[in-house]
């Protein structure tokens, strides 16, 4: 009997870890303009806070690294491939602008304004940049 309640416990634990990935992202998501604002009903973008989603979602996929079932490290894997992949879209990054390496990371400086409404013309001269951080 104890051992039904270990497994049950345990999709329990799996369930609780794909919501809280799920909130984050859906987090990231609002700070990318990906969706409207529930109370004004605008798009906006805030490069810091999105960044700053994405970054624990990082930092969890880096803590957890070994420990997490397979669904776990799929959700999590496939949401951060996502955010990316939306970032890169925001900041009208091409896949030649980016360093060569497995998987980017956002460790981006904070831009000189934090919130703005999209803009459909694209801005050359206003790229940002990854960076990479190895330790504190």
């Amino acid at each position: 009997m104890a051992q039904i309640q270990k497994v049950s416990f345990s999709g329990e634990m799996t369930q609780r870890f794909i919501e809280f990935v799920i909130m984050q992202a859906q987090h990231a998501a609002l700070f990318l303009g990906q969706v409207p604002n529930p109370q004004t009903g605008e798009v906006t973008v805030n490069l810091e806070a999105a960044t700053l989603f994405i970054g624990q979602l990082e930092m969890i996929s880096e803590k957890t690294r070994g420990n997490l079932n397979s669904d776990e490290a799929h959700v999590l894997e496939s949401t951060l491939a996502s955010l990316h992949e939306a970032f890169l879209q925001i900041t009208h990054y091409k896949p030649d602008d980016l360093p060569q390496e497995s998987s980017p990371t956002l460790h981006t400086p904070a831009p000189a304004a934090s919130s703005s409404v999209i803009s459909t013309a694209p801005e050359a001269d206003n790229k940002k940049r990854f960076t990479k951080s190895y330790g504190a």
